[in-house]
């Protein structure tokens, strides 16, 4: 019995640790972000990135959904998708085009602060999510229109429900995300200590180890991956700032799962969402992972090649050896 108390003593512990570390990075992101949306950032963000839109075969309109969905999250895009092209319906094509490029580019504030957090610098996150966003959209759209695939009109399968509005209602629903955060990664943390007693963690990592291995990742850092790619930053991102602390995971192994991270992340909720808005699979899951692997390939090259003064002044903070510091 004695054994079984220690077990659960030592897992809400460690549960109570990584959403407080998270939740130290959330909450103030969120608050800044909303202050940024009342003070109309997101049509001042809009108006900088319609230029953009050209270049991805999007019209000016797409400018203001993929700013929303940058300053805010994947919601926010969506009811912006929905007002946009509700009357003018963008092609499958098109739709595709700009889903995937939300994918790639959402909830930066929020998703930068928390990969910042585990030791990834911010621009260096950024131009991950934004850069190669935006370049997955321009080769997304040339693909399509070369082999003149999904041309027909996107159907609207989903509109938004009205919602409360305001401070109270903004509270309240931050509230339920900050709920839905605590019972997510306190079921990850239980299922990893499950999966790992009963070996199935093994053979997961057994069977991801060669894809990581390719992209440089050993498989210290496979359960913590497989956990971001599959439920998102967030949750990934926790669980690695914890494993940061603990000094468990190197450098290298660090950084190339969250740069995996930041490129193919949440494919299983996320992909969802978009495939209601109208995304095809071929560029919000089949496209995403091969582009994914192949930037991989060139960041992991990159990683070996810099000296390790430019890795930290450009790739990496010094968060992960300020704490073992600490802890010595």
């Amino acid at each position: 019995m004695a054994p079984v108390i220690n077990f659960f003593l030592l897992t809400f512990k460690e549960i109570f640790r990584i959403n407080i570390s998270l939740f130290k990075v959330m909450i103030p992101a969120v608050i800044i972000v909303k202050i940024l949306e009342e003070l109309g950032a997101i049509k001042y963000i809009s108006f900088a990135l319609a230029p953009l839109m050209q270049l991805v075969g999007l019209p000016e309109e797409a400018a203001i959904v993929w700013a929303g969905t940058i300053l805010t999250t994947t919601y926010t895009g969506m009811v912006l998708f929905f007002d946009a092209f509700k009357d003018n319906p963008l092609t499958i094509a098109q739709t595709t085009v700009l889903t995937t490029m939300m994918l790639f580019a959402h909830g930066l504030p929020i998703e930068l602060a928390i990969t910042r957090k585990a030791g990834l610098k911010i621009l260096y996150g950024f131009v991950i999510r934004f850069g190669f966003g935006l370049l997955a959209g321009f080769l997304l759209h040339h693909l399509y229109r070369h082999f003149q695939l999904l041309q027909a009109d996107t159907p609207l399968l989903w509109q938004p429900n009205p919602e409360e509005g305001g401070l109270i209602g903004w509270t309240l629903g931050q509230l339920q995300s900050f709920l839905y955060i605590i019972m997510i990664i306190s079921a990850l943390v239980f299922g990893l200590k499950i999966l790992r007693i009963i070996g199935i963690e093994t053979l997961l990592i057994w069977l991801l180890t060669p894809f990581l291995k390719l992209i440089g990742i050993s498989k210290n850092a496979a359960s913590f991956t497989l956990v971001g790619v599959t439920l998102g930053v967030s949750f990934g991102g926790g669980l690695l700032i914890d494993e940061a602390k603990k000094g468990l995971i190197d450098k290298k192994d660090m950084f190339l799962s969250l740069s995996l991270l930041c490129l193919c992340h949440s494919l299983i909720e996320d992909t969802l969402l978009m495939m209601v808005l109208g995304g095809d699979l071929t560029g919000l899951l089949l496209f995403r992972l091969l582009f994914s692997f192949v930037i991989m390939l060139i960041i992991a090259r990159l990683y070996d090649i810099l000296s390790a003064a430019n890795r930290e002044k450009y790739l990496i903070t010094s968060v992960t050896d300020s704490i073992v510091e600490k802890q010595k």
